[in-house]
């Protein structure tokens, strides 16, 4: 049990510092407790929220498959609830993914589908912070428009501060906006509201892109590399890697991460790489990725 020690004068802090403790701890594992419980339904009556819940699982495997399968499950649960907009943001989300881990077969589709999903799903609840924080970053990711999504991505941290969710959207969507500084203190403070995320290598991936912009190659580094004792076979955390240590020169240890990347994704090249998006504004990481010897 945690214990809070403060002088009387320090109390509103304390209580701020209280309520953060225990919704980091709740919210979580509420929905862990929810997912679990779907999981042992049975099929014939599940109903649009139970199948939300049996996609998270799938989502947080951040594989191919498991992208797919939260994908199939998500449009599952619209087709019993066309107006379910936390479940059209989670389908959005997963389309972007398709295209941002190079998992898609049809990456123009992919790219429609978690626009138009990302739409509809603010058109359904543009005041749900979570709606707000998945819609920002597939935004970031496939339209661009820095400010429209800045401020998507500050609304939902305003609405719910207290989110893993709201602080990694933010992160997401300041490093795509060029704010590295910004975003890596989105990222740290998401990392405090749930220090055990089952997706907390998507946030350290994200410290170590920003790290590299900000030339803290040495940071990056140990930021890929817990993103990689959370998912070993995470490639993002091997790019970010393979750029951190070729700047440090660092050739073997880059080289290295290079061809992990490659094992992971064997058809990759850095061109293809960036026409994913999100990019743009991570120069000084694509130049990495050039140095560490990756295909052009």
């Amino acid at each position: 049990m945690d214990r809070f020690e403060r002088d009387l004068t320090d109390i509103f802090v304390l209580q701020d510092e209280v309520t953060l403790a225990v919704v980091s701890a709740i919210e979580p594992k509420m929905l862990q407790t929810e997912i679990a419980m779907a999981t042992r339904r049975r099929p014939e009556n599940l109903t649009a929220y139970d199948f939300y819940l049996r996609a998270m699982p799938q989502y947080y495997l951040a594989t191919r498959e498991g992208t797919a399968e939260a994908i199939r499950l998500a449009h599952r649960a619209l087709e019993l609830d066309p107006r379910y907009g936390s479940v059209a943001a989670l389908a959005g989300v997963c389309h972007m993914l398709n295209v941002a881990w190079g998992y898609s077969n049809d990456p123009q589709f992919d790219r429609k589908e978690a626009v138009r999903l990302a739409r509809l799903a603010l058109s359904i609840d543009n005041s749900d912070p979570e709606t707000l924080a998945r819609a920002s970053q597939t935004s970031a990711w496939m339209v661009g428009d820095s400010e429209a999504e800045i401020e998507m991505a500050d609304r939902a941290v305003a609405l719910n501060p207290n989110s893993w969710a709201t602080w990694n959207s933010r992160g997401i969507v300041y490093r795509i906006a060029g704010l590295p500084e910004e975003a890596i203190r989105s990222y740290e403070r998401a990392i405090r509201m749930s220090p055990v995320d089952p997706q907390l290598h998507m946030t350290l991936h994200g410290i170590g892109v920003a790290s590299i912009e900000l030339r803290r190659f040495d940071e990056a580094i140990v930021a890929g590399k817990k993103a990689l004792r959370q998912k070993p076979s995470f490639g993002a955390a091997y790019r970010c890697l393979a750029s951190a240590f070729a700047h440090l020169g660092r050739n073997g240890e880059a080289h290295d991460a290079a061809a992990r990347v490659l094992e992971i994704e064997p058809a990759f090249t850095i061109s293809a790489y960036i026409t994913r998006g999100g990019v743009s504004n991570a120069k000084l990481f694509i130049e990495g990725l050039r140095k560490a010897g990756l295909p052009e």
